[in-house]
């Protein structure tokens, strides 16, 4: 690995440090800000908004962890993932990602769900669901913090940095996009884009250097309640879904569409285990079946749009995520405008 950093300008090369440990680099990755802006000028990159589980891989003293991006530990989740990058010849770096599975030629979040979860050698290899780690961004490499360094030069020290064969990918870009490269992702069953600055340093938290460009609107929204299945229906019959606002949980109302049988059946064991007297939402929820939970899963939403009363239009479901806080889940609100 010696001269990886060779190419990289002697203006550029001032911008590097030492680096703090990998998993102290991984705890608050950086975040795309959803967008309506559809013209943008140079200077971005666009990459294809993929459907999975974001995951931050370091490997630093012999060992690979992989994280969340709330810092829970999911090595034992993806372990073709752990082997892959087990095997580089570079032994120190920090890495940023996201875990799919496909089906169709897409990337599939309910596939992936099935996954997700499972620990046991023998229950992954039954689930039949292969995945593909993604990745996009170097946070550092041989001891070397490049937080700093721009966009372009990162991805450029990350395509060198690492070997890419299956289960492991380097996410490509295009240079030029906007309304036409996004409306060619819908046309295709994508899920939309992320538009990138290309002289940007990876910082922490949710950023406007990063805009998450969608084809169909989606979420996370906050599990507060279920109901109960009726006819040959199996498991439950919905969930009751919210958002906070203002330190409450606001009610945003419910899905029961997007279910297969083992979605279905998963998600009731848990949803027992939660079981409160009390309503979680702030203010009332018309649904005498309701059988009011905790307010802890979080499942991830698909919908066509939100009605004047800030209800779901049309919403349908995924399946849960793992790695999120529940007090994260807010309303997204579009920035910027389509005309800018």
């Amino acid at each position: 690995m010696a001269g990886l950093f060779a190419g990289v300008p002697a203006e550029r090369r001032r911008l590097l440090r030492t680096a703090p440990p990998g998993a102290d680099l991984a705890a608050r990755p950086m975040l795309a800000t959803l967008s309506d802006r559809r013209d943008f000028a140079g200077g971005w990159i666009f990459e294809r908004k993929l459907d999975g589980v974001r995951v931050l891989a370091v490997r630093e003293g012999g060992r690979v962890r992989l994280l969340s991006r709330t810092g829970q530990h999911l090595d034992a989740t993806w372990p073709e993932t752990v082997a892959a990058l087990t095997e580089q010849e570079c032994a120190d770096f920090t890495v940023d990602g996201e875990v799919v599975a496909f089906s169709g030629g897409r990337t599939d979040f309910a596939r992936l769900h099935r996954r997700m979860g499972l620990t046991r050698r023998r229950d992954i290899e039954a689930s039949g669901v292969a995945v593909t780690y993604y990745l996009f961004d170097l946070l550092r490499v041989e001891g070397t913090d490049t937080t700093r360094l721009p966009l372009r030069t990162r991805k450029s020290l990350l395509r060198r940095a690492l070997t890419y064969r299956s289960p492991l990918r380097l996410t490509p870009h295009r240079n030029e996009g906007g309304a036409d490269l996004l409306a060619a992702s819908r046309a295709h069953g994508g899920e939309g884009l992320i538009a990138k600055r290309a002289d940007s340093s990876y910082r922490p938290g949710r950023s406007g250097d990063w805009l998450k460009l969608k084809c169909e609107q989606g979420q996370e929204f906050v599990v507060g309640a279920f109901t109960e299945p009726a006819g040959s229906r199996v498991g439950l019959d919905a969930l009751l879904l919210g958002y906070y606002a203002d330190g409450r949980l606001r009610y945003a109302g419910k899905v029961g569409t997007g279910f297969d049988r083992r979605t279905l059946l998963s998600p009731r064991e848990r949803l027992d285990a939660l079981r409160v007297p009390e309503r979680p939402f702030d203010g009332p929820v018309r649904e005498a079946r309701a059988r009011w939970v905790r307010p802890e899963p979080v499942a991830q939403v698909a919908f066509t749009e939100w009605t004047r009363d800030g209800m779901l239009r049309h919403p349908r479901f995924p399946g849960l995520r793992d790695a999120k806080s529940p007090r994260e889940v807010v309303r997204e609100r579009p920035s910027g405008s389509a005309g800018r």
